[in-house]
């Protein structure tokens, strides 16, 4: 008969922290990883969560705007992402130039790595047409590696004149880059065995979208980091642990001469029991309402185990003839992954 006789819980009693690094990018443009397994530890004043940053602007919308000035356009103050660092940019000038002839012409107005505000010129079009193209003629530039894309000028007239608000363009996604554009969501634990692809096994983040090749010869901006790894305590003296786990649910809607069920999923709460000396002094009692991670092997001598990540509730008791316990509850956000090794 299988049983967990020899199974092992540990808890997350420390962490060490990785600061922002370049996440590796999983292939498709939308899932970005970095180590196996990160923390998402919290105790109400102190927050442990991974900090993402993706290159982009973080503060500011629509900073370009038209200068009294020929060929110069205004760009107010704004706040980005670049390499995982937060640069402030102070309002500044930026000229630019026009082709001849009345061809198209598209420039790209980004901060670089340094926090500086840089004209990137386009290939000039053959003709007035604009396209949409990256590094075409016509179309705007790719951007160097690092920088950010803060909104594009597109020009045809060849003499020098006020640029117009109708040619300033600052669509986020298509002219200006933001860091939270495509959103995301975060798996500290990652998805185990139920993971889609290997890049989601251990701790990543998907973006809704596939990021846009937008930077030099058809690359993708940066996405960096910040994350603190998780350090196990062995727990003795537990039994009864339950992971978190979706539970299926029907209902039904009858209607004239028949019914039409759907069915939902709600996510449940995990948790164990442990054998506690005087259950006020023992360090599993510290961790209450606090978000912490969950390790349990059901057998101590194999390499299976589930990861559990949530909000961890107790309840003691204090039994005159029996061992002092806690019923502990794992209220998490995400169901518990589980992995072979």
């Amino acid at each position: 008969m299988a049983t967990s006789s020899k199974a092992k819980i540990s808890i997350e009693t420390g962490r060490t922290l990785t600061t922002y690094a370049k996440a590796t990018d999983g292939g498709d443009h939308k899932v970005h990883y970095a180590g196996t397994l990160w923390s998402g530890y919290s105790d109400g004043d102190t927050d442990y969560s991974p900090s993402i940053r993706p290159d982009g602007m973080v503060s500011g919308r629509n900073v370009l705007s038209v200068h009294a000035n020929s060929n110069q356009l205004t760009v107010a103050g704004f706040t980005a992402y670049s390499k995982g660092i937060e640069r402030t940019v102070t309002a500044a000038t930026a000229t630019v130039t026009r082709a001849t002839g009345g061809l198209s012409l598209i420039h790209s107005v980004t901060m670089d790595s340094s926090g500086a505000i840089v004209v990137v010129e386009g290939t000039i079009g053959t003709t007035s047409a604009f396209v949409e193209t990256r590094d075409a003629a016509g179309g705007p530039p790719y951007i160097p590696v690092a920088s950010v894309e803060i909104g594009q000028i597109r020009l045809t007239a060849n003499t020098a004149a006020v640029i117009t608000a109708a040619q300033i363009f600052q669509v986020v996604g298509t002219h200006a880059e933001r860091f939270d554009y495509p959103t995301w969501d975060e798996f500290n634990v990652g998805q185990g065995i139920a993971a889609l692809t290997s890049k989601e096994k251990n701790s990543h983040i998907k973006f809704v979208t596939a990021l846009s090749a937008i930077h030099t010869a058809g690359t993708y901006k940066g996405v960096y980091i910040q994350y603190y790894s998780p350090v196990f305590a062995e727990l003795s003296k537990t039994l009864d642990f339950k992971p978190c786990e979706n539970t299926p649910s029907v209902s039904s809607t009858q209607y004239y001469n028949g019914s039409i069920g759907s069915s939902s999923r709600s996510l449940g709460a995990g948790g164990f029991t442990a054998l506690m000396t005087d259950n006020i002094s023992d360090a599993l009692i510290n961790e209450q309402d606090k978000t912490i991670t969950v390790k349990y092997w059901p057998d101590r001598n194999k390499n299976p185990y589930v990861l559990t990540q949530g909000e961890v509730g107790i309840a003691r008791t204090f039994p005159v003839a029996d061992q002092n316990q806690v019923a502990v509850t794992i209220a998490a956000e995400l169901k518990s992954a589980s992995f072979l090794s």
